[in-house]
């Protein structure tokens, strides 16, 4: 059976959404019609690189060229630096639990309120590693832990925000003790930060020797402790799954740690591992440079709990840069090109993946 085809609708120019406070770039869909984001870089080789849901159900995607798209179910609105970003180029976007939205670029921060987008200063620390933004952090990536603090992972290292606090001295710098084990640079080479469900924080970054562990409840000195996977100096803690292991990814591929050794996952070549995400079914999915996605089923015997989908499934692209579940279930993919397509692990074989990028 040929695949059904969808009509395709072309972006049709800017206008003006009165009751959001910001411009958009919108399709007006009819009944069966697909809405597609059309790409407006100048780099072919930029990437849907971050997605998240909110709780009213939008999901938002982050680019490192096109700035972010919103879809509400039925079209996509563009939002750029013409619209309130401080850059083009997004890194992570969060959403707190007061609903607000935390949209980390290569030029810094940016907050949606639900009405407007502002840029949030993080101050500046002496001697700031060179970047082409002098004034300006280059926000890699947010987390929001178990007590309402948020954590930043900038090119200037580490910093907490408490909103809670009175007295304007919100964002704090987190210094990792040198004397840690391996922290080159100082502070800069963070890039993800996790806590886990025992209340340890994890950090991990290129340019490091290993991942650290940071337990907030030990002594001064006694509270850092550097951990090294089998065989590569360092991987971005990304996940604590169900069970209770916690996921690596790195350039050479994925790691589990049960919490007393490392674990490298076969079945992944050496490729980059990107993304991991754990779906509500207990699998995990892994995305990566050139392999496109791999779901892996832990109850499933030993040799087959990779499942692997490429462009020959219908994915758009196998380079892969973000995985997302949506509330349905479903599984977005971005990818390199700014490509997004989406996964239907109930459709039929050879239907599941539908295209979102033109």
């Amino acid at each position: 059976m040929k695949p059904i085809k969808y009509l395709f609708i072309l972006w049709q120019g800017l206008a003006l959404l009165a009751s959001s406070g910001y411009g958009q770039m919108k399709t007006s869909l009819k009944s069966g019609q697909l809405s597609l984001i059309k790409s407006q870089s100048t780099n072919p080789g930029d990437n849907v690189h971050c997605g998240l849901q909110d709780k009213a159900g939008n999901i938002w995607f982050g680019t490192t060229g096109d700035g972010v798209y919103k879809y509400d179910g039925r079209s996509f609105t563009q939002i750029t630096a013409k619209n309130g970003l401080n850059s083009n180029s997004v890194n992570h976007i969060l959403e707190d639990k007061d609903g607000k939205i935390w949209i980390g670029t290569e030029a810094g921060l940016v907050l949606y309120d639900g009405k407007t987008f502002a840029e949030i200063r993080i101050p500046l620390r002496k001697k700031m590693p060179a970047n082409k933004f002098q004034n300006t952090h280059d926000v890699f990536s947010i987390m929001q832990d178990k007590s309402g603090k948020l954590w930043f992972a900038t090119i200037d290292g580490v910093y907490i925000y408490d909103p809670r606090r009175a007295d304007g001295q919100t964002f704090t710098p987190f210094i990792i003790s040198e004397g840690a084990g391996g922290y080159r640079n100082s502070n800069n080479n963070v890039e993800y930060i996790l806590e886990d469900k025992a209340g340890h924080f994890w950090f991990g970054g290129r340019g490091n020797e290993g991942v650290y562990r940071y337990d907030p409840k030990r002594a001064v000195g006694k509270s850092m402790t550097n951990l090294k996977p089998n065989g590569d100096s360092w991987a971005w803690p990304v996940l604590q799954d169900k069970k209770g292991d916690i996921w690596f990814s790195n350039w050479s591929g994925a790691y589990r740690y049960d919490g007393k050794s490392f674990t490298k996952m076969d079945g992944l070549s050496n490729n980059p591992v990107t993304r991991i995400i754990e779906d509500k079914k207990g699998n995990l999915w892994f995305g990566g440079g050139g392999r496109g996605i791999c779901r892996y089923d832990p109850n499933r015997a030993v040799g087959q709990t990779f499942t692997c989908f490429t462009t020959k499934d219908g994915l758009i692209n196998n380079d892969v840069w973000s995985i997302l579940e949506d509330k349905s279930g479903n599984i977005w993919v971005g990818t390199r090109n700014t490509g997004l397509c989406r996964y239907d692990p109930r459709r039929a074989v050879g239907k599941t993946f539908t295209s979102f990028s033109e």
